[in-house]
């Protein structure tokens, strides 16, 4: 991916460094929850761990999400609004490896691209409620939640687009 700074467009080849976020996790799981970005291109490379990605967040900037992946023996696991539309079209499988969707039914909402090759790896795509409860048995929820109790505010790792 060439990445140049052109703060005019903002397409996949020709993105800021500041609007691309990158996620690496070798040996290991990465979990970004809540409001952990405002970037919509986003690149993942994964050997052998996991990640996780909240795409939740209302703080997200408007139109197409691109998820570029590069894993190997490795899981990604999206959570998204219950009318997310998952496209995976542009995925390059090399092995085995697999979306893992259990509704299966894409919404009219927001569109999640995932690009780039996976080699014996899988994507697992959680909506709506199963989301909510992936982020809340996490030890991120735990301190956030602590940490909110502290200071008298709410955590936003539930639901991130709550105005509560």
């Amino acid at each position: 991916m060439n990445i140049t700074k052109t703060p005019d467009t903002a397409t996949p080849d020709t993105a800021t460094p500041a609007s691309v976020e990158r996620v690496q996790a070798d040996y290991r799981t990465v979990k970004r929850l809540g409001h952990w970005t405002t970037a919509r291109h986003i690149e993942v490379r994964a050997h052998r761990g996991g990640v996780v990605l909240d795409l939740r967040s209302p703080q997200i900037t408007e139109g197409d999400i691109e998820i570029r992946l590069d894993l190997d023996h490795a899981w990604v696991k999206v959570l998204v609004d219950d009318d997310t539309d998952i496209d995976s079209w542009d995925l390059r499988f090399i092995r085995r490896g697999r979306v893992k969707d259990w509704t299966g039914e894409n919404g009219s909402g927001r569109r999640v691209r995932l690009v780039g090759e996976i080699r014996s790896a899988e994507v697992r795509v959680h909506r709506g409620g199963v989301a909510t409860l992936s982020a809340l048995f996490s030890l991120e929820f735990i301190d956030e939640a602590r940490k909110a109790r502290k200071e008298g505010g709410t955590p936003s790792i539930p639901d991130p687009g709550y105005k509560g």
